[in-house]
């Protein structure tokens, strides 16, 4: 039969280890966001639920786009962010 070890930490240790521990898992598998999005990604992003506003945003260059095939049409993630700070409005 084994036993179990039991560590006690303090709270602030604990939350040392904890971020040490995300730190370094950041490290090892860097997050790589995808530059483009589908339709329904680029409109979560916007918080719009109107595929016509974003036909409108893409018609008007707001927003940039590739089209690779006919029917397939994806967002660059950067220049959705781009718009949104563009549009941003200050606090009176």
């Amino acid at each position: 039969m084994s036993t179990m070890q039991v560590i006690c930490l303090e709270s602030e240790a604990l939350y040392q280890l904890v971020d040490k521990v995300v730190e370094r898992i950041k490290e090892k598998k860097e997050v790589v966001q995808d530059k483009w999005l589908s339709p329904k990604e680029a409109m979560d992003i916007l918080r719009i639920t109107s595929k016509t506003t974003l036909q409108n945003l893409r018609d008007k260059d707001e927003i940039r786009f590739s089209q690779p095939t006919a029917k397939k049409v994806l967002y660059d993630r950067d220049s959705l962010y781009d718009y949104l700070e563009r549009n941003a409005q200050n606090a009176s």
